[in-house]
């Protein structure tokens, strides 16, 4: 993932209009989108591929409510890396079940985790377990009383 004004994709208005419309529903048919624009089925494919070769649309994935699936716990977790490692250990920490995000941040944390759980036993354990990891300084955690926009799959900047 590169920040270069280059890597930064044009795209029209039926581009941003098919986004919304598969941002909410990833399962829509070109057919329906294409009644819903009012411009062809071919037209809709081509586009959609075009948006897919160039990255914009990443994949098709479901969005999942994990409280559904009891993981109702949400924490905010800072953690503070020692010196050289920091990409090693976010790799490594990534494909751990709880995580959803890891961000590197500026300031008195090296990453910011967001992680969901089943209770604070649940946390607990996954926080001891990070400070057990030798790269590991120190975490700072908070958890989250309510969530109050939660959107991963927003299109409302187009």
């Amino acid at each position: 993932m590169g920040d270069d004004m280059e890597d930064i994709v044009k795209i029209d208005e039926i581009d941003k209009k098919i986004l919304h419309l598969l941002n909410e529903d990833g399962r829509m048919s070109y057919r329906e989108i294409s009644r819903k624009l009012g411009v062809s089925v071919g037209t809709v494919h081509n586009r959609v591929e075009k948006l897919m070769k160039n990255g914009v649309i990443k994949k098709f994935v479901p969005v999942i409510d994990h409280s559904k699936l009891g993981y109702k716990l949400t924490a905010i977790i800072g953690v503070r890396v020692k010196g050289g490692v920091l990409r090693n250990w976010e790799e490594r920490t990534a494909y751990h079940k709880n995580v959803l995000a890891i961000y590197d941040v500026t300031g008195e944390f090296d990453a910011i985790l967001i992680g969901k759980f089943r209770d604070t036993s649940e946390l607990d354990k996954f926080i001891k377990g990070l400070l057990k990891e030798n790269d590991v300084q120190r975490t700072y955690t908070q958890t989250v009383l309510n969530i109050v926009k939660e959107d991963m799959t927003s299109s409302k900047m187009l």
